[in-house]
């Protein structure tokens, strides 16, 4: 099902895979609602930013987002990520989220920025565990629910 998820993905525009990835999120946490939460910018020029989120419901710090929607096999580089870091710098920011369909290679991996800037790596198998994992473009369909007495919960020591 993940394959299926990202090549289901790669054939969107890249305005909808921006959107796509802040709706994932705000799924997983960030922001609160889609609504105040975090915006893809959606537009050319964007300076190498794709869209923000709010860290927290609060909006305490801003998470920006780097978004490429690229073939499996076309690799996300080092140079891709330096280029993030100077537009993360260029804003002011100290933490990103690096999202791809594809994956990043070993230099792009081990990379670390040598000033304060924080950066997660996400790749499209990561990415379709977490489309999945939070009901994001696909649905579950069944659940069960067995329960049974908690009885640590009960214990009175």
């Amino acid at each position: 099902m993940a394959s299926e998820l990202i090549n289901k993905v790669v054939e969107l525009s890249p305005a909808f895979f921006e959107k796509l990835v802040v709706e994932l999120l705000v799924k997983m946490g960030y922001g609160g609602s889609i609504k105040d939460a975090g915006k893809a910018m959606g537009k050319s020029g964007d300076e190498g930013i794709d869209g923000t989120i709010k860290e927290d419901k609060l909006g305490l710090d801003i998470i920006y987002i780097q978004a490429k929607r690229w073939k499996p096999g076309n690799v996300v580089g080092r140079p891709e990520l330096q280029k993030f870091v100077g537009a993360l710098a260029g804003q002011g920011a100290k933490k990103g989220i690096f999202i791809t369909t594809s994956n990043f290679t070993k230099e792009a991996i081990e990379y670390t920025p040598r000033n304060e800037t924080k950066i997660v790596l996400i790749d499209g198998h990561q990415l379709a565990q977490l489309m999945i994992d939070y009901n994001l473009g696909c649905t579950p369909q069944q659940a069960y629910e067995v329960k049974k007495i908690d009885s640590d919960y009960f214990d009175e020591e």
